[in-house]
């Protein structure tokens, strides 16, 4: 009897001191932090410190991007620091990590690969800084928001309007941008939906969103396909670069972005058609999305930037 009653404590006392042990782990817990209005706490527009992580600032794009977020940061009294990954992933999980320890309040970010920033993503998760991603998607982590465009639906716009000037089963090439980049992929799959069954795409080939390899890789595509009839090219850099490599008043060459140097070349009849975006616009809403996040009021999972079809005819509206 005296033997159950001590046995009987043993597993009082085992009890009590798992429960102390789950009691303390609690405050440990490597769950990343829940980004919920509820645990915000609200900070003046003047005291926030923001990081900016773009691709690179080599293309005009990213530029306009980056004047966005900043223009918008310098009239509210804003802190921004702005590091271009160069196009190189490694350095931009690096700049990354930088602004985690500088302990930013929020980070925009537009990757230069999507899956290739995950980590980095996962990382200011933990450290509990909000991310933004900006024209282009992240493949995991959690995003406060992403602001961009709708990539698909611009693809579409392309194929919709190439096959607006180009006859049945036209042989046509597709420049293609960073391999593993979201925009690349989202801007490819809204052409094809367009463009099969009517267009005949006998080439895709990656220029990586760069003028210079537009121009190279296009050179390479009229060696080998010299019968083609028009080009898609997943955005302006590469369209600029493909159009000095073309010798062909008749070949039909759209394009993504609606940058200056690119308007201008639909002006001048170089580039056929571009689906124009917005990006000093899309820097304003992932900066004014920071606002709102720190104001405590919710944020939409996803903000749409405007897109407009730009050709000839109607470019003086935009440029």
């Amino acid at each position: 009897m005296k033997h159950n009653k001590r046995y009987v404590l043993s597993l009082i006392a085992l009890f009590a001191l798992c429960s102390v042990i789950l009691t303390g782990c609690k405050a440990v817990s490597l769950t990343p932090p829940s980004f919920g209005n509820k645990q915000v706490t609200k900070k003046a527009k003047d005291k926030l410190k923001v990081g900016v992580s773009l691709s690179t600032l080599s293309n005009p794009f990213f530029v306009s991007l980056r004047n966005g977020i900043n223009d918008v940061a310098k009239k509210n009294g804003t802190t921004t620091e702005v590091f271009d990954a160069q196009n190189d992933s490694s350095k931009q999980s690096s700049d990354i990590e930088d602004l985690i320890q500088k302990k930013v309040d929020v980070i925009i970010i537009n990757p230069v690969d999507s899956d290739a920033i995950v980590p980095a993503v996962k990382d200011a998760n933990n450290a509990g800084i909000p991310v933004i991603a900006c024209d282009r998607g992240s493949n995991g982590g959690k995003l406060l928001t992403t602001v961009a465009s709708d990539n698909v639906k611009a693809g579409q716009m392309a194929a919709d309007y190439m096959k607006s000037k180009l006859p049945k089963n036209a042989p046509v090439a597709v420049l293609e941008g960073t391999p593993g980049a979201d925009a690349a992929i989202q801007r490819g799959k809204g052409f094809d939906q367009h463009a099969k069954n009517y267009l005949k795409v006998i080439t895709k080939q990656s220029a990586d969103f760069d003028r210079a390899k537009g121009l190279s890789t296009m050179e390479n595509v009229l060696q080998a396909h010299s019968d083609i009839q028009g080009v898609f090219a997943q955005n302006d850099e590469m369209a600029l670069g493909a159009v000095k490599a073309i010798n062909n008043p008749s070949m039909v060459v759209v394009s993504i972005d609606g940058e200056p140097q690119g308007l201008t070349a639909v002006k001048q009849g170089k580039i056929s058609g571009d689906i124009a975006q917005s990006p000093k616009v899309e820097g304003e809403l992932a900066i004014k999305a920071a606002y709102k996040h720190y104001e405590g009021k919710k944020v939409a999972k996803n903000i749409a930037s405007p897109i407009h079809l730009v050709t000839k005819e109607n470019v003086d509206q935009y440029r």
